[in-house]
């Protein structure tokens, strides 16, 4: 969730152009990650579980591609850039470490 935020506060400085492309897919991508985490515990087996797991997974690198890109046109300084990279790092060692203690 602490992700999200971060994004949803980083993006207010994107230009308003991207608020229909690069802006929304990051806050997609984002808030698709603890959605996916929720949904996934929520379902009754293990293995729905790890496909959510999966797609959560599959998000933050979604998100941290996003995220660099952004950088690399100008639309964020290197600082956000670095931030959510950081963020989304911990967050898709998290996943995948739950996601082990499943198998």
């Amino acid at each position: 969730m602490e992700l999200v935020e971060l994004v949803y506060r980083v993006t207010v400085f994107m230009p308003l152009e991207e608020r229909f492309g690069l802006t929304s897919q990051m806050r997609r991508a984002a808030v698709s990650i603890p959605a996916n985490i929720a949904e996934g515990q929520g379902r009754r087996t293990r293995g729905e579980f790890l496909n959510h797991l999966s797609a959560a997974h599959g998000s933050t690198r979604e998100l941290e591609t996003h995220a660099m890109l952004a950088g690399r046109l100008g639309q964020l300084e290197a600082g956000p850039v670095e931030g959510i990279l950081e963020a989304a790092g911990e967050v898709g060692r998290l996943v995948t470490g739950l996601a082990k203690s499943l198998k």
